[in-house]
């Protein structure tokens, strides 16, 4: 053979090796196997904002634009649109004749300075989704008008993070209203049931479920609004007979326990309310208090922990598995009681502990919101079961395995974390919620 042939076949040899192992370089590790190079995931648990209220101006995502080119005109509760938005009670920042659409709270009160708080109950976040109309926000809400605010994206102290990394903006809130029965969905995928509850606490429905009176209870014992557990600690002089009885379907921090896998839920001011001391712990943010298996004397109860404990793991390198943070009441970003701007503040600190810290190398931060806190979003849940889901929230996805600078449309809910962490530590799903909920298969990468 001419040496001039034996070259070019020589030459088309490498390329063709180079390509092949460029190839097998570059495949991707499947979902099953990639989780397993996560040790520590952390889920960062902030409050009552919709996708459309912080991240409706981010570039790339399913937000305001859409939702102005929709047909969302707000009506009052006999269908009638209004003229102007109705106006906002217990703030004299706003103005009286706000257009009947969407407008930017910063020109009016800063990221910084408090709103009132915005009507986020069960039957009321049903009522104002109204079948997937959207149109009914500022019609079932104590402070009206301020339902279709929204915050400048770019001036979030968040953004840059989710900007880097993974913004989830199809995620909703697993059940309707309020934070209680989020949190508590979030690590049981069920809701509480409160046989032979007062009957002052238990609300009124028709035929059709939609609310005639509001209350704590549904008419068959399913408890889906604000309400405190019996198991201290709870406020000095609560009302007993009003507080929820012990539960005792099984939740992800037994699931977890019994597989011997660490795992804590943080809560900030958990330790000062524990001792009695003045404090800033939201006792109806912390789920586990409402079942059994942690009632005070009992081995589950040393998984909850302060919040400062979280942030000496973290800075240590001693993070468990599986860690819940709860930033306490004045820094969660709840409206009326926390302002945005400083709260957001605390949550960056909470995540650079983790990515500063020795175990970043293969952690995932998650944060999100236990629900959408009243505001309007424009994109109409899912419709799965009686419970939700409830309206859209932000969820970010943080770390070296989450994807970088990436909008992802996926479907996702509150109980997607459940369904993470039985996918990572095989763990049995404790419902079907969470059994046929995405494990964040897309926004994750294993190269």
């Amino acid at each position: 053979m001419p040496i001039k042939r034996i070259f070019i076949i020589f030459i088309a040899f490498l390329v063709s090796s180079c390509g092949t192992t460029q190839k097998v370089q570059q495949r991707e590790v499947s979902f099953e196997d990639g989780i397993q190079k996560i040790n520590h995931l952390v889920v960062i648990y902030m409050e009552n904002h919709s996708f459309d209220n912080l991240y409706g101006e981010f570039r790339g995502a399913n937000g305001i634009k859409n939702a102005k080119r929709g047909n969302f005109v707000q009506v009052d509760e006999k269908g009638n649109p209004y003229a102007y938005l109705p106006e906002i009670p217990r703030n004299s920042s706003f103005p009286t004749n706000l257009p009947n659409a969407l407008f930017n709270i910063d020109q009016y009160v800063p990221s910084d300075k408090k709103t009132p708080d915005v009507t986020h109950r069960f039957f009321h976040n049903q009522l104002q989704i109204n079948g997937g109309k959207m149109d009914k926000f500022a019609a079932y809400n104590d402070s009206k008008g301020l339902a279709m605010g929204y915050y400048s994206t770019k001036k979030l102290p968040l953004y840059p993070l989710a900007k880097k990394y993974t913004l989830c903006d199809n995620f909703f809130q697993s059940v309707f209203g309020g934070s209680y029965v989020n949190h508590v969905f979030l690590i049981s995928a069920a809701i509480p049931v409160w046989p032979g509850a007062p009957a002052s606490m238990i609300a009124e429905t028709d035929a059709d479920g939609r609310m005639i009176k509001d209350g704590i209870v549904t008419p068959d014992g399913y408890v889906v609004n604000h309400v405190l557990s019996r198991n201290k600690p709870y406020p000095p002089k609560s009302d007993t007979a009003k507080l929820l009885p012990s539960q005792t379907m099984p939740t992800i921090g037994d699931r977890l326990s019994e597989k011997g896998i660490s795992w804590a839920w943080y809560s900030e001011g958990w330790d000062d309310a524990v001792a009695g001391r003045k404090n800033n712990f939201a006792y109806n943010h912390e789920p586990f208090l409402y079942f059994k298996q942690y009632e005070e004397g009992t081995e589950g109860r040393k998984h909850l922990k302060d919040q400062n404990d979280f942030i000496k793991a973290a800075k240590s390198g001693t993070l468990p598995n599986v860690s819940f943070v709860k930033p306490g009441g004045g820094n969660d970003e709840h409206p009326g009681g926390s302002a945005v701007y400083p709260s957001e503040q605390l949550a960056v600190n909470l995540i650079n502990a983790v990515l500063e810290g020795p175990n970043a190398k293969d952690a995932l931060v998650i944060l999100t919101y236990d629900e959408f806190g009243g505001f309007f979003d424009h994109v109409a849940p899912p419709v799965i079961d009686r419970w939700g889901p409830g309206s859209r929230i932000p969820a970010i996805l943080i770390g070296p395995f989450a994807k970088k600078g990436y909008v992802d449309h996926t479907q996702y809910e509150t109980v997607s974390i459940l369904s993470f962490i039985e996918h990572r530590w095989g763990i049995e799903p404790l419902a079907e919620r969470d059994k046929n909920a995405d494990p964040f298969r897309n926004a994750l990468v294993f190269n």
